[in-house]
């Protein structure tokens, strides 16, 4: 960076020191001076004034240079600084979203399970108490079908004899208030006796009169080669009759009647009593 100082320019060393200090006073004395050769040294020339000009001048340029050089990384620095938190900022932030919408998937997830748990539990449940309900509506079903067998067990006797005793009042009745009935049931027993011979009818001494009355209405119901005999007897006790021939009687009594109905009402009330009881021990 300097020139040479030629051999031939020599200055006195007193004046040399006076000149370097001189130099370092006005800060110009970064490096030292060389030493002359045998106990000599150069002196200072106007070149190499301009070379230590130029050389600060880069020095200056140089330090200009690295500061901006600071400047931009220190910049550059700040934008990478800046950049990177902006990143780790949206990094967190879709973080974030992924753990909300994990946490609502997971909580949907857990909704539709406990859901789903809770309608099978509900539908067990149900079909537990439905199951003992209807389980409990046939136990109480079968008690009222035995409640109501013994009822009628029970009332079969008593309601067939009032059956019968309503009948009996309700025909003798009806008969008493119509007569002609009487005297229907008296044709249709006599027109089962298409024989030939005498036929005795037997009526109640009450009605002799009256039927005897109505002979040739009543001829007309048997057979004409058979002759008809009305008579009082005592123990025809309603508006019905016995009817009597050679080959057999008829008993178309009321009472008699009805006293048949009923005593068949009690047998068929007996055998379903028995049926009903050989089923509960079956």
């Amino acid at each position: 960076m300097s020139k040479l100082i030629k051999h031939s320019q020599y200055v006195p060393v007193d004046v040399l020191k006076r000149l370097e200090q001189a130099r370092q006073h006005a800060g110009l004395a970064e490096e030292p001076a060389e030493e002359a050769v045998a106990g000599e040294v150069h002196y200072h020339d106007p070149a190499r004034e301009e070379a230590e000009q130029a050389r600060k001048q880069m020095l200056k340029d140089a330090q200009a240079f690295a500061e901006e050089q600071v400047r931009n990384a220190s910049l550059e620095a700040e934008k990478i600084v800046e950049s990177a938190k902006t990143e780790a900022e949206e990094w967190w932030r879709q973080r974030r979203e992924q753990d909300e919408h994990l946490a609502e998937a997971v909580k949907a997830e857990a909704y539709q399970t406990g859901y789903q748990e809770g309608l099978s539990q509900a539908e067990h449940d149900m079909e537990r108490k439905l199951a003992e309900m209807m389980q409990e509506a046939r136990n109480v079903l079968q008690e009222a079908y035995r409640s109501r067998d013994v009822i009628i067990q029970e009332a079969e006797p008593f309601l067939v004899e009032l059956s019968c005793s309503i009948a009996e009042k309700i025909v003798e009745k009806q008969l008493t208030v119509e007569p002609q009935f009487a005297m229907d049931l008296i044709t249709r027993n006599l027109a089962r006796k298409r024989e030939q011979g005498l036929i005795s009818l037997c009526v109640s001494p009450a009605q002799f009169a009256f039927v005897n009355a109505a002979r040739e209405e009543l001829a007309l119901a048997v057979d004409s080669q058979a002759e008809l005999q009305i008579l009082p007897d005592s123990t025809v006790k309603d508006h019905g009759c016995v009817i009597r021939s050679s080959f057999g009687s008829i008993d178309a009594r009321i009472d008699t009647q009805l006293a048949e109905i009923k005593k068949e009402l009690v047998r068929v009330a007996l055998d379903t009593e028995e049926h009903r009881n050989e089923e509960d021990h079956a």
